[in-house]
């Protein structure tokens, strides 16, 4: 149980790291999908799959940014951030001394 709970921690953390990445994915995946469906679908034209898929997307991107928000406002409320942050400028520091 100690593994899958430091698995989906190490995947917050990256998705924390990397917020503008995973939202990009996640809108590449949804237009892709959506394409696959809406293609498979029978009686609509091209333009029409086409602008379903983007909506779709775009469905999925705002949920994605609005995780993406909560994860910020959470790491801001435990102090994860500052932590991150500290420890950033902390190695920062190291190599301007070099």
């Amino acid at each position: 149980m100690n593994t899958e709970k430091s698995k989906i921690e190490s995947l917050r953390e990256w998705v924390v790291e990397h917020k503008l990445r995973t939202v990009g994915a996640l809108w590449a995946s949804g237009v892709a999908g959506s394409l696959a469906y809406n293609w498979s679908q029978t009686g609509m034209k091209t333009s029409v799959k086409i602008i379903h898929a983007r909506l779709h997307a775009q469905a999925l991107t705002l949920v994605a940014l609005t995780g993406a928000a909560l994860v910020e406002y959470y790491d801001h409320k435990t102090g994860a951030k500052a932590d991150r942050v500290a420890k950033f400028l902390e190695l920062g520091n190291h190599h301007q001394s070099d």
